[in-house]
C-alpha cells in the first residue's frame, strides 16, 4: 500500500499518533492540528511532562486527548504511552513542530504493508537536518552513536536520535522499556537491532524550531547518558563479546608485564621481581574469570532470548498474525 492510497483508506486503519510534551506551548497546537489534517482518523494523544507553561490547555483546546505523567523524563513519558494505548499501529512524534505530519502516511505504509516492525523517520540522509540545525555537536553526537551500534550490533542506522517513528502493535506492546530520559531513542534502536524485529528507514523532512521555543535537549548530559545506554545494553545484551573484549585486553597485560620475568627466571633460575610476577598473574587469572563471566551470562541472556521470542509468539495471538 502506498503513502497516497493509504490515506484514502486510513479510516479503515488504527493509528494513535503519541506526543511526549514538555513545555511546548508554542508549537504543541500546531503539531495536532497538522496530524488531525493529514490523518483525521487517527487518536491523537498529548502526555504532558509536568509543564508548567500551558501546553496540557494548549493541545486540549487544539482536540488532543491529553494524558499527564508525573515522572519527569521522555522514557517514562513513552513507557506509559505504550502501556496504556491500543492501537494497531503507533507514530511517536515530539511536539516540538520539527517533523512535518504530511510525511506520516510513508511512515505507516511499511508498517501497513507488513514490510517493517518499526519504522524510523531519517532526517540525515536528505541533508534537512544539518541544514536546519546549527547547534554544535548535535551532528557529531549522532554520529557518534550510529557508528557505536554499527560496531558494536552489527546494524547501520542513518538516523538514530530522531523523534519521529512508527511501531506496529506487537513491537510496542513487548518493547521493555528502562529508559527514563531522551536516551529512549537509543534504547527502541538497539533492542529492535537486537530482537532481530524488521527494520524500515524513511527520510523525512526536518525543521528547526521555531522562534521562542528552546530545546529540552542538554548536549553533553544527555549525549552520556545515551552512551551510557549503549554500553549498558551491550553488557545486558552481548556479553560474551563484552568481556571477551575484557579478557583479552587484561591477558596481554598480564603477559606483558609477566614477560621479562619470565626471560629473567629463563636465563638466572631466580624470581628477584615477585610482586611483579604475582601482578602480571592476577591480570591473566583475571582475564581468565572474565571469560568464564562472558560465557555464563551469555547463557542466561540466550535463555531470556527464548522467553522473549515466546512472548512475542503470544502477543501475536493476542493482537494480530505475524509476518
Amino acid at each position: 500500500m502506498t503513502a497516497h492510497k493509504l490515506l484514502q483508506d486510513e479510516a479503515a486503519i488504527d493509528v494513535a499518533v503519541l506526543v511526549p510534551c514538555y513545555n511546548e506551548v508554542l508549537t504543541v497546537g500546531h503539531v495536532v492540528d497538522e496530524f488531525h489534517r493529514v490523518l483525521p482518523h487517527a487518536r491523537i494523544y498529548v502526555y504532558d511532562n509536568n509543564s508548567t507553561d500551558g501546553t496540557a490547555n494548549a493541545a486540549a483546546e487544539h482536540g488532543a486527548i491529553v494524558v499527564h505523567e508525573s515522572r519527569q523524563g521522555k522514557g517514562y513519558v513513552v513507557r506509559s504511552m505504550l502501556r496504556q494505548i491500543d492501537a494497531d499501529f503507533y507514530i511517536m512524534v515530539d511536539g516540538d513542530c520539527t517533523y512535518p505530519a504530511d510525511e506520516a502516511p510513508a511512515l505507516l505504509a511499511p508498517l501497513v504493508n507488513g514490510e517493517a516492525d518499526m519504522v524510523v523517520g531519517d532526517r540525515l540522509s536528505n541533508g534537512s537536518y544539518r541544514a536546519q540545525n546549527d547547534r554544535a555537536f548535535h551532528g557529531f553526537g549522532n554520529n557518534l552513536v550510529r557508528w557505536l551500534i554499527k560496531h558494536i550490533y552489527g546494524f547501520e542506522f542513518r538516523d538514530v536520535m530522531t523523534g519521529y517513528r512508527a511501531f506496529n502493535r506487537v513491537f510496542a506492546k513487548t518493547m521493555p522499556i528502562i529508559s527514563k530520559g531522551f536516551e529512549i531513542e537509543t534504547e527502541l534502536s538497539i533492542h529492535a537491532v537486537d530482537k532481530g524485529w524488521r527494520i524500515c528507514e524513511v527520510p523525512v523532512t526536518y525543521r528547526d524550531r521555531p522562534e521562542g521555543s528552546s530545546s529540552k535537549l542538554s548536549t553533553f548530559s544527555d549525549g552520556m547518558k545515551v552512551l551510557k545506554t549503549i554500553m549498558s545494553l551491550f553488557k545486558d545484551y552481548k556479553p560474551m563479546a563484552l568481556f571477551s573484549w575484557i579478557a583479552i585486553a587484561l591477558v596481554i597485560i598480564g603477559l606483558v608485564t609477566g614477560a621479562p620475568v619470565v626471560a629473567e627466571y629463563a636465563e638466572t633460575g631466580l624470581v628477584p621481581r615477585l610482586p611483579t610476577a604475582i601482578l602480571a598473574l592476577a591480570f591473566v587469572l583475571t582475564g581468565l574469570l572474565s571469560f568464564v563471566s562472558g560465557l555464563i551470562l551469555d547463557t542466561v541472556v540466550n535463555g531470556t532470548r527464548k522467553e522473549y521470542e515466546l512472548a512475542v509468539i503470544e502477543a501475536y495471538r493476542t493482537y494480530g498474525k505475524s509476518e
